[in-house]
């Protein structure tokens, strides 16, 4: 496997350099010089493969024999196993749940996938790696839970402080061992871009081995594209034309998606929906891209004014709006709405979703009034528990505390408190 920085196009690594390496020094990120696609008679008979066997079958796709067929399994079947159902609401709308791995997020499945691949790379070269990473909520548990006690690998998670659920808080900051926790006075803008800016220091990529467990990382996005595939052998035999929508963040996994479709997997439309923190959305709109600082709302997840992935996006379109247009709509909604479409879910279906997969829903309901010949398939990218206080705000029931979730909740908190600047943190960092 080839991959090539949407800044130049010569620029070509191979997949552990692009792994380990997270961004090109040109700032550009990278992508797959050649996206192929998967056969007919894969599509035909995916209702009988197991998750894990297409999640298989799409990274030999991928990465075709850069990895051997035995070891590449061995990292799916250690990464890959735990469910991602759709449950459908009614025939016309229903929810691919992918919060049932360890940390109860999306997230899992990219952390999980990655740490087994740099396991993969590393095991060999007595090569110590630091993973950093920014997350607005959910990657940094993921993370935190994908390379926990790995060996050669350590973990350094920023986060915005005030600006996690507590639940999602501690998760992060709780574990201890290989993983440490930085709260940042700042966004989760800030974060990332100190996150960005440390991969391009001299000083740091001569003290530490850096890697990136964002989704600029191809480690995060690959296995990102298998559930899309999951959640089609569910709803095939539906035999309707299928709209995806996607919360969206830093829109990975929007690109994850549209990666998908390249490959073949007949997913007919998506829609990138986002809370008032609206920069591709506005852009799908008008074809003018105004990233801008980020807004604080109740989908935290999704709080972010300069989306990493955007640049994927285009890349997979040629950089041709029309073309990206046709296959994604946007859509966006404030927290006043986010709240009442939360409760009409309850009301409506009696099921409990989060702030960010209700603004999934939301979208899918708009979209149907013009399209009503579509299934629409929305996805819930965290455990409603992780939300408490806006879940038990807005229904008339309590949410659900999972036992591993509930684990954490009493754990101490242990973070180290820095300004929203690039050179304390290099100094945080340099001191160590």
């Amino acid at each position: 496997m080839q991959l090539y920085s949407t800044n130049n196009q010569d620029n070509i690594v191979d997949l552990k350099e692009a792994v380990l390496q997270s961004l090109p020094k040109d700032k550009g990120l990278y992508m797959p010089t050649h996206i192929p696609k998967l056969s007919n008679e894969f599509f035909e008979n995916i209702e009988d493969y197991s998750f894990a066997d297409i999640a298989f079958e799409v990274a030999k796709s991928l990465i075709g024999d850069y990895i051997e067929v035995g070891a590449l399994r061995g990292i799916i079947d250690r990464a890959i196993n735990f469910p991602a159902p759709v449950v459908m609401h009614d025939e016309a709308v229903g929810t691919l749940e992918l919060f049932h791995g360890p940390s109860l997020a999306f997230k899992d499945f990219g952390a999980r996938f990655m740490a087994e691949l740099i396991s993969h790379f590393i095991k060999r070269e007595e090569k110590h790696v630091t993973i950093l990473v920014a997350t607005s909520g959910d990657t940094g548990g993921a993370v935190a839970a994908g390379f926990y006690n790995t060996p050669g690998i350590e973990v350094i998670i920023l986060y915005p402080k005030g600006k996690v659920s507590d639940l999602q808080e501690k998760q992060l900051t709780t574990l201890g061992n290989n993983i440490t926790a930085l709260e940042i006075e700042g966004t989760f803008d800030d974060c990332q871009a100190i996150v960005k800016e440390a991969f391009l220091d001299p000083q740091l990529t001569e003290k530490y081995n850096l890697s990136s467990a964002n989704s600029i990382n191809i480690a995060r996005l690959i296995p990102q594209s298998f559930y899309y595939f999951e959640a089609y052998k569910q709803i095939k035999k539906r035999g309707k034309k299928t709209v995806f929508s996607v919360p969206s963040g830093n829109f990975g996994n929007l690109t994850a998606g549209l990666l998908a479709k390249k490959m073949g997997l007949p997913i007919d439309h998506f829609i990138a929906a986002t809370n008032i923190n609206n920069i591709v959305p506005k852009y799908l709109e008008t074809g003018i891209y105004k990233p801008k600082p980020s807004v604080a709302t109740i989908s935290n997840a999704m709080d972010v004014g300069s989306p990493s992935n955007f640049t994927r996006l285009l890349a997979l379109y040629d950089n041709d709006y029309e073309a990206l247009k046709s296959d994604v709509s946007g859509f966006y909604i404030s927290d006043h709405v986010d709240k009442i479409v939360m409760k009409d879910i309850y009301d409506q279906y009696s099921y409990v979703a989060d702030p960010h997969g209700a603004i999934g829903y939301a979208a899918i309901k708009e979209f149907q009034k013009k399209n009503d010949d579509y299934i629409g398939i929305y996805l819930e990218t965290a455990h409603p528990a992780k939300f408490l206080d806006v879940v038990n705000d807005v229904l008339p029931v309590k949410a659900k505390v999972p036992a591993r979730l509930q684990a954490v909740a009493d754990k101490e908190k242990v973070a180290h408190l820095l300004k929203p600047e690039f050179k304390g943190v290099k100094d945080w960092l340099m001191k160590r």
